[in-house]
């Protein structure tokens, strides 16, 4: 999407030495600047978007277009095949190789950020059936059942109006009998520690990130994403709203679009729905970015 300026034209551009991390809440723009370092440096941009790494998705997570991709090297987006496990490790594991290069790395999921600069925790996978428990529980009694069987220490440290978070804390506890809190103790060294990189943060005005939002969806469907979702209908899960559904049904305005095709719902409200859900990921983005990036360099735009 085409801004009415640029406004990092007044961005210093970092030292080429080093590695370049930058973080934002969607539809900040946070792709261009990507783009505008890699071009000036020489550089290969590489995603850090949990949801762009999925291969049906290119205009409802808005991906970089083929004109962007032919002009700087891009890595990561878009080969994880429909229905394929990926996870913040596989991420991990993949986007290693490409450290030495001094990438550009850019997207708005803070896991990703997170364990790359901290670590990341070995925590053992959840067996199904406690998921399928999981699932059930949050369902039938709630979020607050959940939140109530936690271990003191990870319960105050969670984003305890995340369902995801919470049930995914549950989870951990259910399987392995120590908190979350207790495995994240344990995690080891950093892929890249914080210092020998340059990290960004994007920090929007909230009324000009919610109108570029709005008009970033009608570009989007525009540009077709009904017909990007139509294509992965046979294959939507009946389960899809539930916590536990697969992370590329979480594309925000998937599910809505999704209802429309099957009947359920108008455009109009569709869009409407999709451009709130939009908005209310990017306040919870800019949540973990202000609690989790206090030491990040901000960039205030516009």
């Amino acid at each position: 999407m085409t801004m009415p300026h640029d406004p990092f034209d007044r961005l210093p551009l970092p030292d080429p030495a080093l590695p370049v991390l930058i973080a934002g809440p969607t539809a900040s723009g946070k792709s261009a600047l990507a783009l505008r370092i890699a071009q000036a440096q020489g550089r290969c941009i590489v995603n850090a978007d949990a949801l762009q790494v999925h291969a049906p998705w290119r205009v409802l997570t808005a991906r970089p277009d083929p004109v962007d991709e032919a002009l700087a090297p891009h890595h990561l987006y878009g080969h994880v095949p429909l229905g394929a496990e990926y996870s913040v490790g596989h991420w991990l594991r993949e986007v290693a190789p490409f450290l030495p290069q001094n990438p550009v790395i850019v997207g708005g999921t803070g896991l990703y950020f997170t364990a790359l600069t901290q670590g990341l925790a070995e925590i053992p996978a959840t067996p199904p059936q406690i998921r399928a428990e999981a699932d059930a529980r949050l369902r039938d009694q709630g979020l607050a059942a959940l939140l109530t069987e936690l271990d003191p220490q990870t319960a105050s440290g969670l984003d305890q109006r995340n369902p995801a978070r919470v049930q995914r804390a549950w989870e951990v506890l259910r399987a392995t009998g120590r908190g979350l809190a207790a495995w994240q103790a344990e995690t080891g060294a950093p892929l890249l520690p914080p210092e020998r990189a340059t990290r960004l943060v994007l920090r929007p005005d909230i009324d000009w990130l919610n109108e570029r939002i709005g008009q970033r969806f009608d570009l989007m469907l525009a540009n077709g994403a009904i017909a990007e979702t139509q294509a992965i209908l046979p294959y939507w899960p009946a389960d899809a709203r539930l916590t536990s559904a697969p992370l590329w049904t979480k594309a925000i305005g998937a599910p809505e679009l999704v209802g429309y095709l099957l009947g359920e719902t108008d455009l109009e409200k569709a869009r409407d729905s999709a451009t709130l859900a939009t908005r209310q990921y990017a306040k919870r983005q800019r949540s973990w970015f202000r609690n989790r990036m206090k030491d990040w360099q901000p960039v205030v735009i516009p």
